[in-house]
């Protein structure tokens, strides 16, 4: 049976803009673009856990606002599923620690991006919220 990893991502707005995060050669799905975020430890929150990640990979703060709808995926050796938040950064301050890059893009270019297959229901949902409504 593959590992089931729950982990709680970040989708951080700042000035019409989501930060995108790649990562890193070493880290499995190499140079792949995620939301950042990390694996929801025993007797954390995602909320929690989210506070927590970004603390320690980014080095950042960020307001968390409300929840987009969860989503699984099983890659090859493991499945994960995503626990996404709406947030908001009042700076682009922050310190790579795990990942090689980041960029603050505009929404309707995040689909330029390589993403890791997981994030990719995210990012559909995410946009949809987006949406104007008529």
């Amino acid at each position: 049976m593959k590992p089931h990893v729950h982990v709680a991502c970040a989708l951080i707005e700042y000035a019409g803009r989501v930060l995108a995060a790649q990562r890193s050669p070493t880290m499995s799905l190499p140079s792949k673009w995620e939301f950042p975020g990390g694996k929801i430890e025993p007797g954390e929150t995602p909320e929690m856990c989210l506070a927590r990640e970004l603390r320690e990979e980014l080095a950042m703060q960020v307001h968390i606002g409300s929840a987009l709808p969860q989503t699984t995926h099983c890659y090859d050796t493991f499945t994960v599923t995503l626990y996404p938040f709406l947030c908001s950064s009042t700076s682009t301050q922050l310190t790579l620690h795990e990942h090689s890059d980041v960029v603050w893009i505009e929404p309707e270019r995040l689909f330029e991006l390589d993403w890791a297959a997981a994030d990719l229901p995210v990012l559909a949902a995410y946009l949809s919220h987006k949406a104007p409504t008529p």
